[in-house]
């Protein structure tokens, strides 16, 4: 296993970390799986065997059950494995009981903490944008969190690349604690964080973990043109995420999967996450499994090595359409770019650069 900077931070965190999305199956998560203790210790075990030292969990899953689950799953366990948490859903019917607000962050950590049996949280992310919150306001209540021994760092996720600017902004103009590390949906299904989120956090400085990296199952080569949805599919029950907003292309993107899976005689979703762990700016994977078979192919991607011609073909078939300033840019900026620009034009640019050396 590789372990990365955070940011920043001081922090090393494995390539692969572990998500408690699957865990409990309370409610609109019952889509997800219903890991329950016996098999979520299982699978903890597996994970820590294969070097990975990150838990990712949030009081929103299953209405807080997945954190009691990896609470109890955790207990007696070595410090050195790094538990992380989540807020901003609704976790009651009160006004109050969701967002960002001082009231809210405070209560909900609290309220994490008693049903995590932890006297502090590693990562403390603030799970989506509110609009309604000053950036102040959340970023004092997470420095509090920190001046009380509650929290050690803290993230943003599902942030967009203005929002988190004004909040590093902020942070630093206030002298208060900045985020170390934001946790975004990235895959060879939609790659729109190449546009704005990853050269941001190339730019500046900040730590990126991935969230469903397999696209909640899109990318495990499962889903084929012409064949039938399996029938153990979160979509089948009723999950919505991701959007895909271009079924013919996903079609295609797995097409050029499947053939890499097989040069290498392994999974798709093997691939898929190797594909996506190796990408510029990019800190960690949050794996989600239902079934420990699951769980140990999709570590092996630890050791899997892509060729750059594979790694080409992957970029080509899910390749973004560019929108405004980024096809101006693709056209006339190639002389002057900075490394957080080749998140983005970097794969246009080495294939651009093959054409002319055949030349």
């Amino acid at each position: 296993m590789q372990y990365r900077q955070l940011g920043r931070s001081g922090l090393k965190i494995s390539a692969l970390n572990f998500g408690s999305v699957t865990f409990g199956g309370s409610g609109s998560f019952a889509a997800t799986g219903d890991v329950d203790i016996a098999q979520a210790s299982r699978m903890i075990d597996i994970c820590v065997e294969h070097g990975v030292n990150m838990f990712d969990t949030a009081d929103a899953y299953s209405g807080g059950e997945a954190e009691e689950i990896l609470g109890k799953a955790m207990k007696g366990r070595s410090r050195e494995l790094l538990v992380t948490s989540k807020v901003r859903f609704p976790t009651g019917k009160g006004p109050n009981e969701q967002g960002l607000s001082r009231h809210h962050i405070l209560n909900a950590c609290d309220d994490s903490l008693r049903r995590l049996g932890r006297d502090h949280l590693d990562l403390y992310y603030l799970h989506e944008w509110d609009g309604q919150s000053p950036v102040e306001e959340m970023l004092e209540a997470l420095q509090t969190l920190r001046d009380q021994g509650k929290i050690r760092y803290a993230g943003i996720s599902n942030f967009s690349a203005w929002h988190v600017m004004k909040l590093l902004s902020a942070a630093e103009r206030d002298r208060l604690i900045a985020p170390v590390s934001q946790q975004i949906y990235y895959s060879l299904e939609a790659r729109d964080a190449e546009f704005e989120l990853l050269p941001m956090a190339v730019d500046q400085g900040l730590g990126v973990q991935v969230w469903s990296p397999l696209a909640c199952g899109l990318l495990t080569g499962k889903y084929r043109r012409g064949k039938a949805t399996p029938e153990d599919s979160r979509r089948i029950a009723g999950w919505s995420e991701p959007e895909v907003r271009n079924i013919e292309k996903l079609y295609d993107t797995v097409e050029v999967l499947v053939q890499v899976a097989e040069e290498h005689d392994v999974s798709a979703a093997r691939v898929a996450l190797a594909w996506t762990m190796h990408k510029p700016g990019i800190t960690s994977l949050v794996l989600g499994a239902r079934k420990e078979s699951q769980l140990l192919d999709n570590l092996s991607a630890a050791t899997l090595r892509l060729t750059k011609d594979q790694v080409a073909r992957l970029d080509e078939a899910s390749a973004p359409d560019l929108i405004y300033p980024y096809w101006h840019q693709n056209r006339s900026a190639f002389e002057r770019l900075s490394p957080a620009d080749l998140v983005l034009h970097g794969p246009a640019k080495r294939h651009r650069d093959a054409l002319e050396q055949k030349k």
